[in-house]
């Protein structure tokens, strides 16, 4: 063990959690309407503790136990059977690397929870959620983290796919997930409301920026000089994502907007997380300027054209990012084209199949959508008995 790498990643999972709590729900809670913010409050909550109970379960046995076939890593870890404190997984604790884990399998259901605000049911999120994350974002770990199928020595040969932290694992799955929920779910009956709270959005973007820190840098799993490097292209890469966005939306509509440049904040951190370990400066400046208007037009392609009600605009900014960061992996000579295109399909079927099948079982033991009274009401009082604001005083 070493001591500095735990010490660092101690505080990187802390990070990452604060990514999801507060940081995401504030983000995605001031987007919403004032009716519903807290319901928006409530998924991130009960999502990061629903998550954290399964991946103890099973979750971090499916992603990091062994396995033969690369395709799973079996139940022989299932309750951290065999772990102790003395446990090693490189120079951490394994404890410690397992709770690292679970803040990313945390944020990846959550990111979803952006594309279904202000109509989905309840119960059928928890459901949908738990299985999805056990059975979809769980075994893409293993494919790509834990010395599976993408991973170095798999089926692209000795050079696996490189995902850095998270742009496949993470943003390619939330983003194509939260698109085909939305497709389900079907548009809101009131989607033309402005943001309830943009200062809601900008602290908790701001505070994905800072969270973002632990995630691309905590995944070097050493308090090293790679370390230092994923986080200065990562702030590189979410400043100037920021700003390009800022400028094509003042190009485009006349008036560059608060909930805008933290929109290219977000767009410029997923886009550099796959990229993070394998690039220097120059390569992130490049990839948040292109990414800042790259998902800026993914969202008006999907809005306007698709007619697809991605409430936040989840596989816009995360999904596009992502698989935007992947790609540009082998553009800039980091890895070979063969492996980060042919894991992009693989991994782009197997969420879509997936994520299908258990909507459509969900779908059949609980609602998927709240009724249109509840809707009108909004969710906050119908669903959870409170109000995010005393209107009366």
């Amino acid at each position: 063990m070493n001591a500095a790498d735990t010490a660092w990643i101690m505080t990187a999972t802390a990070l990452v959690l604060f990514m999801t709590l507060p940081g995401l729900a504030l983000f995605y809670g001031g987007l919403v309407r004032s009716r519903n913010v807290l319901s928006v409050f409530m998924h991130c909550y009960a999502i990061a503790c629903l998550m954290s109970v399964l991946w103890f379960l099973v979750g971090y046995s499916i992603a990091f136990g062994p396995s033969d076939s690369g395709l799973w890593g079996g139940l022989s870890k299932a309750g951290l059977n065999g772990i102790t404190a003395d446990s090693l997984s490189g120079t951490l604790p394994e404890i410690l690397f397992f709770a690292f884990q679970m803040t990313f399998a945390i944020i990846t259901p959550a990111l979803i929870v952006g594309a279904y605000v202000e109509r989905i049911n309840f119960g059928f999120m928890l459901l949908f959620s738990g299985l999805w994350m056990l059975l979809c974002y769980a075994p893409v770990v293993h494919w790509v983290w834990g010395g599976g199928i993408l991973a170095d020595g798999g089926i692209f040969g000795e050079v696996g796919v490189k995902d850095f932290a998270g742009g496949i694992v993470v943003h390619e799955t939330a983003g194509l997930a939260a698109l085909i929920l939305a497709v389900f779910l079907g548009p809101r009956k009131n989607n033309h409301t402005p943001p309830h709270n943009p200062g809601f959005v900008m602290i908790g973007a701001a505070m994905l920026w800072v969270g973002w820190f632990g995630f691309n840098g905590g995944s070097q799993l050493a308090a090293d000089g790679g370390a230092a490097m994923a986080i200065t292209v990562t702030h590189i890469s979410a400043a100037t994502a920021s700003l390009t966005w800022a400028l094509w939306e003042r190009i485009k509509f006349g008036k560059a907007s608060l909930v805008g440049i933290v929109t290219g904040t977000i767009a410029g951190l997923a886009s550099i997380t796959p990229a993070s370990g394998f690039v220097g400066p120059w390569a992130a400046l490049l990839i948040g300027a292109v990414a800042g208007i790259l998902c800026q037009e993914a969202v008006l392609v999907i809005r306007n054209r698709f007619k697809i009600d991605d409430t936040l605009d989840v596989f816009a900014v995360h999904g596009v990012g992502g698989i935007f960061g992947t790609i540009m992996i082998a553009a800039l000579g980091a890895g070979t084209w063969t492996a980060q295109l042919g894991s992009l399909v693989i991994v782009g079927v197997f969420t879509s199949v997936v994520t299908l099948v258990l909507i459509v079982v969900c779908r059949a033991i609980l609602p998927i959508r709240v009724d249109l009274e509840t809707e009108t009401n909004g969710l906050d009082l119908s669903v959870h008995g409170e109000r995010a604001y005393d209107m009366s005083s």
